[in-house]
């Protein structure tokens, strides 16, 4: 049995993140599905969120026989490339590293709450967000987000978000494009965007956690 564990249903983006980082780092992660309001959970993770990424073998910093644990999805995947030692997804190069990290953030936290009321609305229909001023709203700024997205991709010269190499970045971004691309809404025309995407489709993990995984 693998001893990492992701906690976690398969349907939620942020599970999807940490599951194709295993692809690419050809890891064995097992998925499970978990009650986040269970007390047994909110010790992992106190938000009561998903997804918990467990760790069975003992590192730096663990006892022989406590498992590691950790919350939030993108730092998930950034401890997965170190765990693995793969400089090419996280650079060790500070200045490189600090522009994967920069756009990952930016993923999670800008881009993400960029979307929410008009994908709540849109996608999972939610009876709490039906005011019509603010889904149009939400669907402008949902493309003007992702309009950034494609001015960087431009500006990177290469097939990636930063340019030659596939990291981290093209994976968290990955899918917020998929779930945006997806969306029964107005998209803006964002011919890179389309480009890029068409390209991540031949990655293995992208294809089975992306468009085969749902919006």
């Amino acid at each position: 049995m693998s001893g990492l564990r992701v906690l976690g249903r398969a349907a939620s983006i942020n599970v999807r993140k940490v599951l194709w980082t295993g692809v690419e780092l050809g890891l064995d992660l097992v998925r499970e599905d978990v009650d986040v309001k269970a007390d047994a959970f909110r010790v992992l993770n106190p938000n009561a969120m998903m997804p918990v990424l467990i760790d069975a073998e003992a590192g730096p910093g663990t006892e022989a026989g406590t498992p590691f644990s950790m919350w939030e999805s993108n730092s998930i995947c950034r401890y997965l490339a170190r765990r693995e030692g793969r400089d090419d997804l996280l650079p060790d190069e500070p200045r490189r590293r600090a522009q994967v990290e920069m756009w990952m953030d930016w993923q999670g936290g800008e881009l993400n709450n960029s979307w929410r009321y008009a994908f709540m609305a849109t996608v999972r229909q939610s009876a709490l967000h039906r005011d019509a001023a603010q889904i149009e709203a939400g669907v402008a700024n949902w493309n003007r987000h992702m309009a950034m997205l494609d001015e960087q991709l431009e500006r990177s010269g290469g097939p990636f978000v930063l340019g030659d190499a596939f990291t981290l970045a093209d994976v968290v971004l990955g899918l917020s494009a998929h779930r945006w691309r997806a969306a029964p809404i107005a998209h803006a025309t964002l011919p890179a965007v389309d480009a890029w995407y068409e390209r991540l489709l031949d990655r293995p993990g992208f294809a089975l956690h992306g468009p085969a995984a749902g919006p």
